[in-house]
C-alpha cells in the first residue's frame, strides 16, 4: 500500500472517495469533512470513536458513534475481580442535534457525546494525551492515555461512494480510576487502551473480524497487535499491523481465522505468512440489535494471546502474554 506522509482530504466535494486518499500513514492524517448526511444520501456515512481497556481487575469498552440515522453511546464494564458484567447503553433515534461531536479533522481531537443520563469524553490533553472521561448511572471514568507512538491508519476502498477510513492504536498505557457502584477501581499496572476510529460510507450488511492485543513481552517489548478480516477482502487493504515499542510494522497480509460460534469460549487462532496467534478466552461477551433500521450480533472474546510474529524485517516477535480480545461482527445497519 501507498504510505501517507502528508495531511489529504478522504472525500471530494459531493461525496465521493478520492483516490488518491487510498494509503495509510503512521498517525492520522484524514480529513473528513465532506462526508455527506441523511436521507438524502441513504443514511450510509458512519462515524465512530471507541476506546478498549483491558486491565487485570476489568475489561471496558466506551463507544461514541453517529450511524447517520441516530447516534449510540456504549459503556461495558466487565469486572474481571467479581466476574460481573455491567452494560450502559443509549440510542437515540434520530441523531439529536448538539449531542454529538465526533471530529472531521486532524488531531487533537475532542469526542462528546451526551444523551440522558450518559456523557462520554474523549479530549485531547497536550499533544500526546487522551482523557477518558464516562458518567453512566453505575459507572464514571476518569483515564488518562498515554498516545505517544505510531499507529495504523488505513483506507479500506469497497468503491467511489463506499469506503471506510479507520485508525487502530493498540498498547497505548492508560492510567487512573473507574467507579463501579460506588466502588473504586484505580488502574496503574498491566493497564492498555487500544483507539479504533472510523469515518466512511458504510454498505447497508457487512461482517467483519478484529483481534487486538496489548502488553510487554518475555523480551520488555511492548506489543500492539491488530488484525482484521472479511470486510477488507478483495481492497487492496488491511488492518492488519504490529506496533512494537512505538513503531508501526503493517499494513500486513491478510490471516486466517479459526473459531467456532458454537463454541466461542474455545480458544480462536490466526495464522498467516506472518502470524501464528491464539487468544485463549477468559470472558465472552454477546451482543444482539433487532431493530426496524439496524440489526446486528456480535461475538467477543477477552483473553490472552500466545505466539509470534515475523516483522517485514525478519525478527521475530513474541505474542505471549498480551492481553487484547477477538470478535465476530454481523451488522445491518
Amino acid at each position: 500500500m501507498r504510505e501517507i506522509t502528508s495531511p489529504t482530504a478522504l472525500v471530494a466535494r459531493g461525496g465521493n472517495l478520492i483516490p488518491e486518499a487510498v494509503g495509510f500513514s503512521r498517525r492520522p492524517l484524514h480529513t473528513t469533512d465532506e462526508l455527506p448526511s441523511g436521507a438524502l444520501h441513504g443514511y450510509r456515512t458512519k462515524r465512530w470513536d471507541y476506546w478498549g481497556i483491558t486491565s487485570p481487575e476489568l475489561f471496558l469498552g466506551l463507544t461514541v458513534a453517529d450511524l447517520d440515522f441516530g447516534c449510540v453511546l456504549q459503556l461495558y464494564c466487565h469486572d474481571r475481580t467479581t466476574g460481573e458484567t455491567i452494560v450502559e447503553e443509549t440510542t437515540k433515534i434520530p441523531t439529536p442535534r448538539g449531542r454529538i461531536e465526533l471530529p472531521t479533522g486532524l488531531p487533537p481531537f475532542f469526542v462528546h457525546g451526551t444523551v440522558g443520563d450518559t456523557s462520554i469524553r474523549f479530549d485531547a490533553a497536550g499533544e500526546n494525551h487522551t482523557i477518558l472521561r464516562v458518567e453512566t448511572p453505575r459507572v464514571s471514568t476518569v483515564l488518562e492515555v498515554d498516545a505517544r507512538g505510531e499507529s495504523l491508519s488505513v483506507v479500506v476502498p469497497w468503491s467511489p461512494t463506499r469506503f471506510q477510513y479507520t485508525v487502530k492504536g493498540p498498547a497505548l498505557p492508560v492510567s487512573g480510576i473507574v467507579m463501579v457502584d460506588g466502588r473504586e477501581i484505580r488502574l496503574d499496572h498491566d493497564a492498555w487502551a487500544t483507539l479504533d476510529r472510523g469515518r466512511g460510507r458504510w454498505r447497508y450488511s457487512t461482517d467483519w473480524n478484529w483481534a487486538a492485543g496489548s502488553g510487554v513481552n518475555a523480551a520488555g517489548h511492548r506489543v500492539g497487535l491488530t488484525l482484521g478480516a472479511k470486510w477488507t477482502d478483495g481492497t487492496g487493504s488491511t488492518e492488519n499491523a504490529l506496533v512494537v515499542d512505538g513503531m508501526l510494522d503493517g499494513p500486513r497480509p491478510d490471516a486466517a481465522w479459526e473459531y467456532s460460534l458454537s463454541s466461542p469460549d474455545k480458544p480462536w487462532r490466526l495464522r498467516g505468512s506472518w502470524i501464528d496467534a491464539t487468544i485463549t478466552p477468559a470472558h465472552v461477551r454477546t451482543a444482539s440489535t433487532q431493530a426496524v433500521v439496524a440489526a446486528g450480533t456480535t461475538v467477543q472474546v477477552f483473553g490472552r494471546w500466545a505466539g509470534s510474529a515475523t516483522l517485514s524485517d525478519g525478527r521475530s516477535v513474541s505474542l505471549d502474554g498480551l492481553t487484547g480480545w477477538a470478535e465476530d461482527a454481523r451488522n445491518r445497519w
